[in-house]
């Protein structure tokens, strides 16, 4: 299995002082974002790893060889030039390495701060095809991506959601997508390379397996994580979600 790290937003809600500061090279600990990444997945065993860049992708791709050293991880980069669009078009970029990964792949947003307890849950999940569900998520803010779940299934993924279910919580940001569902991701980001369907989130082409019942989940409920938009959520991962991982360091190869 492959593995897919998207990074090539602009990072505009954290303000004009990271104006030239790809959110994925955020230090906490004394490791920027990319580096655990690449920790994380060596520890569970991913040798290939692709980061898709676009906004400073100079300043991310500077670091790769380095890190590809450390941790013996195969690392390359997939440059998205439009990332003033959509970023459904960072998943375009991204389809030849998808469809290389025979044995399925893991998709991953690149400015989250987590803990190593969540990769091998998400590995190991009894669905083929898999997302990670936060059901204590108390975000104050209409940005977290909200996943209902009736029936033990997930059937819808989308912002603002307001409807019955058994439960609704918060996605990570972290897909398993098994093969029998490679090509549907396929052709649902194809589907949107024309017209203003180019403006799209990638979420959209997760919320269309979503709801075609593609997507089982593995609920992280008190694992520490945070995603990072706000100039908040950079403070709460530092003061927070930082001390709460303990020990967990990544392991250096």
């Amino acid at each position: 299995m492959h593995a897919i790290i998207y990074a090539a937003g602009r990072a505009t809600r954290l303000g004009p002082a990271f104006a030239q500061h790809p959110k994925i090279l955020l230090e906490f600990g004394g490791r920027t974002l990319l580096e655990r990444h690449i920790a994380r997945l060596a520890d569970v065993g991913i040798k290939r790893v692709a980061v898709v860049t676009g906004h400073c992708r100079e300043l991310i791709a500077e670091h790769l060889p380095g890190l590809s050293r450390t941790y013996g991880i195969e690392i390359s980069e997939l440059f998205n030039p439009d990332f003033c669009e959509g970023s459904v078009i960072s998943m375009w970029v991204s389809l030849p390495e998808i469809e290389r990964s025979a044995g399925g792949v893991l998709l991953m947003d690149g400015d989250v701060l987590y803990s190593g307890r969540m990769l091998p849950q998400l590995l190991a999940s009894q669905h083929p095809t898999a997302l990670l569900v936060d059901f204590a998520a108390t975000a104050t803010d209409e940005d977290p991506v909200l996943v209902p779940v009736k029936n033990g299934r997930p059937f819808e993924f989308i912002k603002c959601w307001r409807g019955t279910a058994d439960r609704v919580g918060e996605s990570v940001g972290f897909f398993r997508i098994g093969p029998v569902d490679v090509p549907a991701l396929i052709a649902q980001t194809r589907s949107r390379m024309v017209g203003r369907a180019r403006l799209d989130s990638m979420d959209e082409v997760f919320r269309a397996l979503v709801r075609q019942d593609r997507f089982g989940f593995e609920e992280i409920t008190g694992i520490p994580w945070t995603e990072i938009d706000f100039p908040e959520d950079i403070a709460f991962a530092r003061d927070r979600v930082l001390p709460a991982l303990g020990e967990e360091q990544p392991v250096r190869r």
